[in-house]
């Protein structure tokens, strides 16, 4: 195999990882939502009694799912670019206020949804200006 062909290929999987890395994160950022959700919901059964804990499924679920994100941002920062990754992260805020106001019936406002018009135009920025 020529060199350029190698170096050809060497590019098209270094860019395959990056893709599998920002999907990875985007995940990230809706079962990092579902999981403050559930915990939000689980504490509104909140009893300090451990087997008022332990029965307390939303909050569980909810301590499940971040450790299940957690574990994905892991491998997802390993082959990606924290500068173009960790931005995305921030639409973590978008589906958290998106879920709340319809799940948990909270009222949104002018300011809420400028910062989340903020948030999506700050990281469709961020990822224009990562393209090369």
């Amino acid at each position: 195999m020529s060199t350029s062909v190698a170096a050809q290929l060497a590019q098209a999987e270094i860019l395959a990882a990056r893709r599998r890395s920002m999907l990875l994160v985007f995940a990230c950022t809706v079962l990092g939502a579902a999981a403050q959700i559930l915990m939000k919901i689980g504490m509104a059964r909140f009893d300090p009694h451990l087997m008022a804990l332990v029965t307390n499924v939303p909050l569980i679920a909810g301590y499940v799912l971040y450790g299940i994100n957690t574990l994905m941002l892991v491998l997802a920062l390993r082959e990606g670019e924290l500068s173009m990754l960790y931005p995305i992260i921030a639409l973590t805020y978008v589906w958290v206020t998106l879920l709340s106001y319809v799940l948990l019936h909270e009222t949104p406002n002018l300011f809420k949804n400028v910062g989340i018009a903020t948030i999506v135009l700050g990281v469709a920025v961020l990822g224009r200006g990562g393209r090369k």
